[in-house]
């Protein structure tokens, strides 16, 4: 069973980036990097790429990981820090250990794209 399955589909992934965002939000050395940012559209990305990272449906339609990031001045430490937030919600939704190294292995593979600074 894959981990999208597992915590429950789409309803659990919606659950999930509400609670991912909040923590994300609520973090001092993230919160300005989400100044003016359309929430709900970010939200509603970030489904598609979690359903996706989880095993579930590929849902995603939109620019590449660098286009979206670019000019952001996104720093490895911002990076690592939006992993963990995502890591702990999604190990407190019940996802495996062994799971969690998939998506983290996953989420890894998209840092060059990401991180500019």
């Amino acid at each position: 069973m894959s981990a999208y399955d597992g915590i429950g589909g789409a309803g659990a992934v919606k659950a999930a980036v509400a609670v991912f965002y909040q923590r994300v939000l609520d973090d001092p050395d993230l919160r300005a990097w989400f100044d003016g940012i359309d929430l709900a559209r970010l939200k509603a990305h970030q489904r598609a790429f979690l359903s996706h990272a989880l095993g579930g449906p590929d849902l995603f339609a939109g620019r590449s990981m660098s286009e979206a990031h670019a000019g952001l001045a996104i720093t490895d430490g911002a990076f690592d820090a939006v992993v963990e937030h995502l890591a702990m919600t999604l190990h407190d939704l019940g996802v495996s250990a062994d799971q969690l190294v998939g998506v983290r292995a996953t989420i890894e593979g998209l840092r060059d794209e990401v991180v500019s600074a």
